[in-house]
């Protein structure tokens, strides 16, 4: 034993006296670094493939954005998309002290809650219910019934609401009338109280199927080999659902909606603007449709580009913090 141990001493001597002095490594050395014309003569082709999409954003994306200068200057048709004379913060201060302001912040805010909040469960349970229905077939025509009110224009949606709920001779009025309920006179689409209903009805209808494409694929994702071991403890299906389905996609539910605020002062002009009349402006004006009026409508381009640079600054804001949030309180943030 003591032979043994003092040849394995000899041994790390003799190792220790012969190792290769190591040099400092170079933080700025790159082995692979290729120059430009190196990766040009690799890649040439695919920049090229990509260079149409570069200049399309380019012309039709970053080029528009630098217009919001005209926030801050007076435009004349002579000045150009610049405008002329700068006016600071004029343009801010008169939306603010404008007395309808108020009414146009708080209808967008009420209206992209109930797109924000109110509807995100609907397509989640779509996605859920398309899960549990086992033949392929059955399952591709109910997603095709339900994708294909998506591809439906919103000015024939909002058609087809004007005529049921036309007063006389819509189908809804006829309906109350032969049951009593009503002569069948009332104009629907002037009630202020029927509005917001309209809006998440019609809103629901349009996109449930197709916002839920996202969903279904999420939980295409969650490996079946859970849901068998679920299985075998005896989990019913609501039981796997629960504690299966909805944390496997949670993740993708959170980026989603992180997204979504991003949009949460812009609550979609065109279905608003259609429903849009004189009975309901008081509940239906938006920070939307006031931008279009202002803007296209008056030629007052500087102060209607002075409040849509107020909407994506807060959403911008926003979304920024719930990501902060989500990446702080968990691991589905965007970035």
């Amino acid at each position: 034993m003591e032979k043994e141990k003092s040849k394995m001493d000899n041994w790390f001597q003799f190792k220790g006296s012969h190792q290769v002095e190591k040099k400092p490594v170079d933080p700025h050395f790159r082995p692979n670094k290729r120059t430009w014309k190196q990766k040009w003569q690799k890649y040439g082709v695919f920049y090229l493939m990509l260079l149409p999409a570069i200049i399309f954003f380019l012309v039709f994306s970053y080029w528009p954005m630098t217009g919001v200068v005209l926030a801050f200057r007076k435009f004349t048709f002579t000045s150009g998309m610049y405008g002329a004379d700068w006016v600071g913060l004029e343009y801010f201060k008169n939306f603010f002290n404008d007395r309808e302001s108020g009414m146009f912040v708080r209808n967008t805010l009420i209206i992209s809650l109930i797109k924000l909040f109110l509807y995100l469960p609907f397509p989640i349970m779509l996605a859920l219910m398309l899960n549990e229905i086992r033949k392929p077939k059955l399952r591709g025509f109910y997603q095709s019934v339900s994708y294909l009110p998506y591809f439906i224009s919103w000015v024939v949606v909002v058609g087809i609401i004007s005529r049921l709920f036309a007063p006389d001779t819509g189908l809804i009025n006829v309906f109350l009338r032969d049951l009593g309920l009503s002569d069948g006179s009332k104009f629907w689409m002037m009630d202020t109280g029927f509005f917001y209903p309209a809006v998440f009805i019609s809103y629901l209808w349009k996109n449930i199927g197709w916002d839920s494409i996202i969903y279904f694929a999420a939980i295409m994702g969650i490996s079946p080999s859970l849901y068998e071991a679920a299985a075998i403890d005896g989990a019913s299906r609501l039981q796997q659902t629960r504690h299966i389905t909805l944390p496997g996609i949670r993740g993708t539910i959170m980026i989603l909606f992180i997204l979504s605020l991003g949009g949460i002062l812009t609550a979609g002009f065109d279905q608003i603007y259609l429903m849009q009349n004189p009975g309901n402006y008081t509940v239906s004006e938006t920070i939307d449709t006031y931008i279009v009026k202002t803007g296209l409508e008056q030629a007052k381009y500087g102060p209607a580009t002075a409040v849509g640079l107020l909407q994506g600054i807060a959403g911008l804001v926003l979304t920024v913090i719930a990501n902060k949030m989500a990446d702080k309180y968990g691991d589905n943030a965007v970035w």
